[in-house]
């Protein structure tokens, strides 16, 4: 009982009569505010050493209480804690794994429209796309069917052409021909002709050779009459035989000798 009252009169509380603090910041904030009471009651100086040491003994002791009580709750708050914390970690995991199937049934129900959307738009595109291609394909086909007949007109003019052509080069190398064939004959005609013009100048002039050797002749054998005659009328020493004058025939009356008469040439077509 004494005990108690000294207690009281340091102003020491007992720790059932204590409010239980959850923060430390609380519980020494109440410290000093307990120290601040006992100081305004009674001074510590004050006191003896044998009550200072009961003083220090009994708040050594309360502190340590204390610390042991505040252990214990910060134990079982942690426990509890814990347990609230994986319960409610349990919780968000079940939401979340609820929220997920939700989101991912959804996401696959977003997924199944955007995928027959897209297969529609796909078809949409595929058949437009072959709408276009058949088009630009017919369009292709009459271009290309239109070259075609352009091409083909083009080969018939120049078929017609050229057929025009070989047959003008044909006409111009039959008139050729002709033309080549007349002249031939021309100059067949003149070949003849000119034959017969040399065969005959040939032949007179074999009888002009033939009468001009037989004057040659009646000549030299004057000339050997004449000579025989020189000789009988000359001495071997050189001087003339004194005798009857030497007759020589004179040829002035007689006819002079025909020359071989000249052919004009004629002058052949030149050829085209």
């Amino acid at each position: 009982m004494a005990e108690k009252n000294f207690r009281n009169w340091v102003g020491f509380r007992d720790e059932t009569e204590r409010e239980p603090v959850g923060n430390p910041v609380d519980r020494i904030r109440d410290l000093e505010s307990q120290l601040a009471d006992l100081r305004s009651r009674r001074d510590i100086t004050g006191l003896s050493r044998e009550e200072f040491e009961i003083l220090a003994t009994e708040t050594a002791m309360a502190m340590v209480k204390s610390a042991q009580a505040r252990e214990a709750k910060a134990n079982a708050a942690a426990e509890r804690l814990i347990t609230e914390s994986s319960r409610n970690a349990k919780d968000t995991l079940e939401s979340a794994e609820n929220k997920a199937r939700s989101i991912l049934a959804g996401a696959e129900s977003r997924g199944r429209k955007y995928i027959s959307a897209a297969e529609v738009e796909a078809s949409e595109l595929i058949r437009d796309a072959s709408r276009e291609a058949a088009a630009v394909a017919d369009a292709k086909v009459r271009e290309a069917e239109s070259i075609v007949d352009g091409k083909r007109r083009e080969a018939a003019a120049l078929a017609t052409a050229a057929r025009r052509e070989a047959e003008r080069v044909i006409s111009e190398a039959s008139t050729n021909v002709n033309d080549y064939r007349a002249w031939l004959a021309d100059m067949i005609s003149e070949s003849e002709r000119l034959y017969r013009t040399q065969t005959q100048a040939l032949s007179a002039a074999e009888a002009a050779i033939a009468q001009s050797r037989e004057k040659l002749d009646s000549a030299f054998a004057r000339l050997s009459r004449m000579q025989d005659v020189v000789n009988n009328a000359i001495n071997e020493d050189g001087t003339v035989k004194k005798s009857a004058p030497i007759k020589v025939e004179s040829k002035r009356t007689s006819r002079a000798l025909e020359a071989p008469k000249k052919t004009a040439k004629k002058t052949s077509p030149k050829r085209k």
